[in-house]
């Protein structure tokens, strides 16, 4: 299904943060957003291996709260995990995959305190956003299946048989999950998960113009 803010200029997509704050916030200062008049969306995983995976999160609640309209949030395979670890569910998982990091931030003393508001946050993220000429998600899609058929998985955690695949998709889409040392760049398909945690760098695209923003992770976590 197709959602429509009430209006917007330009798109702007927001790759994988990973608990990387100084990042975001230096990538948020050299963005030409025009606040409350563009789009702008996240793609996900925002917590895990970087050092202040809450902070991210309050950014963005902060975010949504100025901008409910204009701010777009979707679920990654890691916010995935820690809604499974909460449960009780993938728990060896979660902490080989970062998780240790995000527990820390949230641990106060000696119990683990997620804010309702955080709760919240995670429960309302978006598998997919789609507007006329693009789709956003984090992973990709399954390019064998409809839209309306793809599943958490597919949309959370697939790689190379989506990016790779020998197919043309109807609309351009904007994925993260996989890190390239450069946004992935085709006809059809936008990938800009740079690996900023890994000691590469946060990557925004502006649309339709395909212009590419990016700061350099201090440091390698």
């Amino acid at each position: 299904m197709i959602e429509e803010p009430v209006s917007y200029n330009k798109i702007f997509a927001i790759g994988d943060i990973h608990g990387c704050l100084d990042s975001l916030e230096a990538l948020l200062d050299i963005l030409p957003v025009n606040w409350g008049r563009d789009l702008v969306i996240f793609l996900g995983d925002y917590i895990d291996r970087g050092p202040s995976p809450r902070g991210v999160i309050e950014k963005i609640i902060k975010l949504k709260k100025n901008y409910p309209q204009h701010i777009i949030t979707l679920k990654g395979n890691h916010e995935w995990l820690f809604e499974r670890f909460l449960k009780g569910k993938d728990v060896d998982i979660f902490l080989y995959n970062g998780g240790n990091v995000t527990l820390r931030d949230y641990y106060k003393n000696g119990y683990l305190e997620i804010p309702e508001e955080h709760l919240k946050f995670l429960k309302e993220l978006k598998l997919f956003y789609e507007v006329e000429n693009y789709l956003f998600v984090h992973a990709g899609i399954n390019p064998q299946k409809d839209l309306k058929n793809q599943t958490e998985e597919d949309l959370l955690w697939i790689r190379g048989s989506f990016y790779y695949a020998n197919v043309r998709f109807s609309k351009i889409v904007v994925f993260g999950h996989t890190p390239f040392s450069e946004p992935f760049v085709k006809e059809d398909r936008i990938g800009i998960d740079t690996g900023c945690v890994y000691g590469g760098k946060l990557t925004a695209v502006m649309l339709p113009d395909k212009k590419f923003y990016q700061v350099k992770c201090r440091r390698r976590f």
